[in-house]
């Protein structure tokens, strides 16, 4: 029976790199994939781009308020990709819930393995919605672990504007010239929003 996979990691823990190397993994054996991004995330454009400089052409860029399960099926159609293997799915935690329930049904119901990879939680502590329906539904969770400034292993994300922490504003930000994140442990994050006055944790 084909799964519904959620691999989750704070930033810079290898997500898109991952991705990318399983997608090659099914390539090399001859088995069809198709590579879905949430299309609020601007960065790379219709690519995954890896920190490390690793790239894949998306298939589906995902908007808001879409069937995703019927724009996917009508990808791999045009694109001849039939018997589908697989779908991957990069910044799985811009997706919405219903969205995240049309994967479950590719899983269950077409028998089509979904890999999805993305952060669990925000910058200030909080689940991602899409996250959140993946949590509930995925037949296999798994953390991709990142290390910390420190060298303990990181688990919050924290923003940057600017070149400095902060604690308040929209769910979504995606990096670039002005946003940047940075993965911290518990207390290297308690120390920043300390300095920052602010108190997401008690």
């Amino acid at each position: 029976m084909a799964k519904l996979h959620f691999k989750y990691g704070a930033m810079n823990s290898g997500k898109s790199d991952t991705l990318i190397k399983t997608a090659f993994n099914y390539d090399e054996r001859g088995l069809a994939t198709l590579t879905v991004k949430a299309a609020v995330d601007t960065k790379g454009e219709d690519w995954v781009v890896a920190r490390g400089g690793a790239r894949r052409r998306v298939d589906v860029l995902a908007h808001d308020g879409e069937d995703l399960r019927a724009r996917i099926m009508a990808a791999a159609d045009a694109s001849s990709l039939r018997p589908l293997h697989a779908v991957l799915v990069d910044e799985a935690q811009f997706l919405q819930p219903a969205q995240i329930d049309h994967l479950f049904r590719i899983a269950k119901a077409d028998g089509i393995s979904v890999i999805c990879y993305g952060l669990r939680t925000d910058f200030l502590t909080r689940t991602f919605p899409g996250s959140q329906r993946l949590l509930e539904l995925a037949d296999n969770i798994e953390k991709l672990p990142t290390m910390c400034r420190c060298g303990s292993q990181a688990e919050f994300n924290t923003r940057r504007v600017d070149d400095r922490f902060v604690f308040s504003g929209e769910q979504i930000a995606i990096d670039g010239a002005e946003v940047s994140y940075e993965s911290l442990c518990g207390p290297c994050f308690m120390e920043e929003q300390e300095t920052a006055g602010a108190h997401l944790l008690g």
